[in-house]
């Protein structure tokens, strides 16, 4: 039986579009794969310069401790042609633990060489923790410099829970187990435990601000009852020790560590993370279209894991507003 011709026509165009989503399927995931691949490599010039340069690194935003942020600051310390680290500071500060990890890999760079700090708008509690790594704090007159303190936040809904007759059931091993929990009134042990973490952080940081700004315990007393100060108030406290930005920072600098002034100052960007242009996303949207939603469940759960990261533990930030 001879098939009609228009039904050959037909079968062939069907044909050739299957034909031609499959490749499309395969190299945008070949491309998602690359992208992938390359997450970890320097693909905007962030690696080791060429030429001698001052190296500058933002911090901005909430300090985590972020993987990313703390290996650029490694290999600037590794580098031999950074000369010295200008740190750009701009951030109400993060987690304790992350705002710990950023200060100790900025000390060991401290070690090799010159870190300054340069203050925008903002440099506290966790931020103002990474400005004390450098050698030396610039601010301008009006940012704000501070808020020394540790925080301890949780939400408690007993009270609306029991008004709409709601209750949470458990059971654990001991009274502190997941306490304090929001869904039960927080006992008084459960208060003087948290109590006893956040007065743990808190000697550290203190402790970290007497001898990284060599102030007796009366000029500590002063500046570590959690409130923020302008660098103009700061100054004469020792919060910060001029005022200024980064080009008093670049004279410090060619002062006091003998670098030279007229090195450039380049910056080392986070590494390019290619899932940003959407291609993670692309990827996987044509892979569903030729059926392969497997494949496409497993790239976007790896990108939700990728973007997932939050501000559980204490926190070492200032809230200047609800």
């Amino acid at each position: 039986m001879t098939l009609p011709t228009d039904y050959l026509i037909d079968r062939r165009r069907l044909r050739r579009r299957l034909s031609w989503w499959r490749v499309a399927a395969l190299g945008a995931i070949a491309f998602a794969g690359l992208a992938l691949a390359l997450k970890d490599s320097d693909l905007d010039g962030s690696g080791d310069k060429l030429t001698a340069h001052i190296a500058r690194v933002s911090i901005q935003g909430l300090i985590t401790g972020d993987k990313e942020t703390i290996e650029q600051i490694k290999k600037i310390g590794e580098s031999d042609k950074a000369k010295a680290l200008l740190l750009s500071i701009d951030s109400p500060g993060g987690t304790t633990a992350g705002s710990e990890k950023l200060y100790d890999e900025l000390r060991r760079v401290s070690a090799k060489k010159p870190v300054v700090a340069v203050v925008g708008t903002l440099a506290a509690s966790g931020a103002y923790i990474a400005a004390l790594a450098s050698d030396h704090i610039v601010a301008r007159g009006n940012s704000l410099v501070g808020s020394i303190g540790v925080l301890f936040q949780f939400p408690n809904f007993y009270k609306l829970m029991e008004n709409v007759g709601v209750k949470v059931e458990e059971i654990k091993s001991s009274p502190l187990k997941a306490s304090p929990n929001g869904f039960e009134p927080t006992s008084e042990a459960a208060k003087a435990a948290i109590a006893s973490l956040v007065a743990d952080s808190y000697d550290w940081f203190k402790g970290l601000v007497k001898e990284r700004r060599n102030l007796d315990d009366q000029e500590l007393a002063k500046v570590s009852d959690g409130r923020v100060f302008t660098a103009h108030q700061g100054l004469p406290l020792k919060l910060v020790d001029s005022i200024g930005g980064e080009r008093e920072a670049i004279e410090w600098l060619e002062a006091n560590k003998k670098i030279t002034k007229d090195l450039p100052v380049r910056d080392w960007k986070k590494k390019s993370n290619m899932e940003r242009l959407g291609l993670v996303e692309g990827a996987a949207a044509v892979a569903r279209l030729v059926g392969m939603g497997s494949f496409a469940d497993a790239m976007e759960d790896a990108l939700r894991a990728e973007k997932g990261r939050g501000l559980d533990g204490l926190l070492a930030i200032w809230q200047g507003f609800p």
